[in-house]
């Protein structure tokens, strides 16, 4: 469930570079980096980004798996204190994300498993040092014991959890999606309400730009690394969010087989389906992220049927015997689809 996340691009931006009213800052965060815009005054600019870096720097401290002082990390070394009945306390903000990834887990029939890491891990990308090399079948099957979320119990009121078993948690697939959501409050809070927030790829927009001009979004064409960075889909989300999960990014070769970053839980291996790129738009970033993993381990056809079945705005790009095929839900296409194509598309 690991993924690089940076798989969409400002659209509609640097046209208002100069603008006084458009301010923007930006910096480094989660292992990847954040850029937010909003309409106000650049006075406001530098108080703001000292909050914006503290509260990413606490998220940091409490979901991250390669610090190992993290609240998550002191959980999966088994370092986290516990009442005499087991129970491990949690800060509300891990129990927000444990609770928005355990709804995913359910609705996406296991597809989306926090506990794989592991897995993860052991095809390298993970915190673990990476070797780029097929484990052995022994190690897979070691991986797959370690696995699960049957052995994790979650109480929201304490909140707290319960692990029957050894488990490394692994947030990848939502925790910077949740961070959109919490530095998008944030703006709120300041009475900021035309904003555009990115961490790492996931993306949330409200309101618009100067002159009612709305924040307009490019999903990528798979491919971009080699041919240019190229858009297959401009959108305009409006309220709400945006997140890309692909396999074109992150992943090894060995004899001639590709290896995405994106595992099943189910079989341990990484997806062989044709699925690039998956995208869900979302009121919020962090389902829009999670959502976009468990559809991108679901394959084109599976990951189509739970679209529908919970009414999700999404839009696939799937690799064909030609090139890409496209296919969106009823729902993306009845809100996106007729957003402006970038040029040559119909």
């Amino acid at each position: 469930m690991l993924r690089i996340l940076l798989l969409l691009v400002f659209v509609g931006i640097t046209g208002c570079s100069d603008r006084a009213s458009i301010v923007r800052i930006e910096g480094p965060t989660m292992g990847t980096a954040y850029h937010i815009a909003w309409v106000g005054q650049q006075d406001d600019a530098a108080s703001l980004k000292a909050e914006v870096d503290s509260r990413l720097a606490a998220i940091n401290r409490i979901m991250s798996t390669y610090d190992p002082a993290s609240e998550l990390s002191l959980i999966n070394q088994g370092k986290a204190a516990t009442d005499a009945d087991g129970w491990i306390p949690v800060s509300a903000d891990l129990a927000e994300v444990l609770a928005d990834s355990l709804t995913i887990y359910t609705r996406s029939d296991g597809l989306f498993d926090i506990s794989v890491g592991p897995l993860v891990n052991l095809w390298g990308f993970g915190p673990d040092a990476r070797y780029d090399e097929v484990p052995s079948a022994e190690a897979l099957q070691q991986a797959m014991n370690e696995t699960g979320l049957n052995a994790l119990q979650y109480d929201a009121d304490k909140p707290a959890i319960r692990l029957n078993g050894k488990r490394y948690l692994d947030l990848s697939a939502i925790a910077k999606g949740w961070a959109v959501d919490d530095i998008a409050e944030h703006l709120e809070a300041h009475d900021i309400h035309n904003y555009m927030v990115e961490i790492g790829g996931e993306i949330r927009t409200a309101g618009s730009k100067p002159g009612q001009a709305p924040w307009r979004i490019a999903i990528e064409r798979p491919g971009a690394l080699t041919e240019g960075r190229s858009a297959e889909l401009v959108i305009e989300p409006g309220n709400a969010a945006v997140a890309t999960s692909g396999d074109y990014r992150n992943y090894f070769e060995q004899d001639g087989v590709r290896y995405s970053h994106t595992i099943n839980p189910f079989t341990g291996r990484p997806v062989t389906h044709r699925l690039a790129s998956v995208t869900v738009i979302n009121e919020s970033s962090a389902m829009a992220d999670g959502w976009a993993t468990a559809l991108n381990v679901a394959g084109p056809d599976k990951g189509m049927a739970l679209a529908e079945q919970y009414q999700l705005a999404v839009f696939m790009i799937v690799r064909s015997e030609d090139g890409f095929i496209e296919k969106a839900s009823p729902a993306f296409r009845k809100a996106f689809m007729n957003s402006e194509q970038p040029d040559g598309q119909e």
